[in-house]
């Protein structure tokens, strides 16, 4: 078991331009910050620095940031650890909170919200109402395909035929990202 120093944040993105941004908005905030962009990184980096805090891709090229998750938790239990994802479900949001993240944020996300995130872990009480809310056909639909892209690892082709639907069908879908108004 590691311990860790307060306001140390790790930040795990693949996506460079917007790692360095995430650092320079937290280092204004407060946070000694380091940042990597994939997962053997990650692991090598949390072991060395030791961060008290971690923002974590969802997608890191070919890897998938979930399964960082209990790793880094085994390392860092006391860890505050937020998942970031571009392809926000409530499936996923529900497995990264399952599998030891502490919250699950929707890129782009704002400064303040980040903070709130990474201050604060949620309680069951803050997660009722995302679970309670009736769901619209769409929205539906959205976390039912999240499900068994989940399930077939990502892999669209495979989706689709278990969906019974053409792949180009499934694409066209998966880039229709869901609304607040599909609740």
């Amino acid at each position: 078991m590691i311990t860790t120093t307060p306001n140390k944040l790790l930040i795990i993105e693949d996506d460079i331009a917007l790692a360095s941004v995430l650092v320079r908005r937290m280092t204004k905030q407060g946070f000694e910050c380091q940042q990597c962009h994939d997962a053997t990184q990650g692991l090598l980096l949390a072991r060395q620095f030791k961060p008290s805090h971690i923002l974590l891709d969802m997608k890191l090229e070919q890897d998938n940031g979930l399964k960082l998750i209990s790793p880094l938790r085994q390392l860092l239990p006391n860890v505050i650890m937020v998942l970031l994802t571009g392809y926000a479900s409530i499936a996923t949001a529900v497995e990264a909170i399952r599998l030891g993240a502490d919250n699950y944020l929707a890129k782009p996300v704002d400064t303040q919200t980040l903070l709130n995130a990474l201050s604060a872990v949620p309680s069951e009480a803050s997660l009722q109402p995302l679970v309670e809310e009736p769901l619209s056909p769409k929205r539906l639909e959205w976390e039912h395909i999240q499900q068994v892209l989940t399930a077939n690892n990502g892999n669209v082709s495979a989706t689709a035929r278990q969906l019974g639907m053409h792949r180009r069908t499934l694409q066209r879908k998966l880039l229709k990202k869901p609304t607040a108004d599909h609740r």
